[in-house]
């Protein structure tokens, strides 16, 4: 496994990884981490692992974009002082943009996403020991529906910060496809962006391959 014994390792994103977490720190204890892949990240890693034990922490944050990310950024994340972090952002900053009309000014262009996430990898990368980038996921196997393709190119984005900065990728939305070539999308999400249980253990799936623990 890539992520070395006694890290301390934060997942930070949106609502996909609150899923309930504690607050103000989501830790490990009792339902802490939530009921989402955080949770069952940290479960399969206590199993699978127990001579390398991590201390997994939960900063989700419900309805967060990246804006939301660079204001909390210093708390939530610096702060914190992990050795890992991991980073699943950018379902809201594009939903934003086809959902309720009064929610429309919080869709954050492609542009200004790319340049926040940036700015926050680069200010953060050198503290890590290792960092783990998501891709944005849209539960939709037609990859011309709108949305589907907007969230595509903001998971190109997340692609080339990876690139840039040495991160490990985890293609989320390719661990969806896989599934979809099977499953119709509301046996994995009613809305297509919250996933079910077994959506989740999708994404705890993909990260844990993405880091060499499964």
């Amino acid at each position: 496994m890539l992520i070395q014994q006694g890290s301390k390792l934060l997942m930070i994103g949106d609502s996909i990884t609150d899923c309930g977490r504690a607050r103000p720190v989501g830790k490990t204890a009792g339902n802490g981490l939530g009921d989402g892949y955080v949770a069952l990240v940290d479960a399969w890693l206590r199993a699978a692992h127990p001579a390398q034990p991590l201390s997994v922490v939960n900063m989700g944050v419900s309805g967060d974009t990246v804006r939301d990310l660079r204001a909390r950024w210093q708390t939530d994340v610096l702060d914190l002082a992990p050795d890992w972090l991991s980073i699943l952002i950018g379902i809201n900053d594009v939903w934003r943009r086809f959902g309720d009309p009064a929610q429309m000014a919080q869709h954050v262009p492609a542009d200004e996403y790319e340049a926040t996430l940036e700015q926050l990898v680069s200010d953060t990368r050198p503290r890590l020991r290792g960092l783990v980038l998501l891709t944005p996921f849209f539960i939709e196997p037609d990859v011309g529906e709108p949305m589907r393709a907007m969230m595509d190119h903001y998971g190109q984005v997340v692609a080339g910060i990876a690139a840039r900065h040495g991160a490990i990728l985890i293609d989320t939305q390719a661990a969806f496809d896989a599934v979809l070539e099977h499953e119709p999308p509301m046996a994995l999400s009613l809305d297509r962006v919250h996933p079910c249980l077994t959506g989740h253990m999708i994404l705890a799936r993909a990260f844990l391959r993405g880091v060499g623990a499964a």
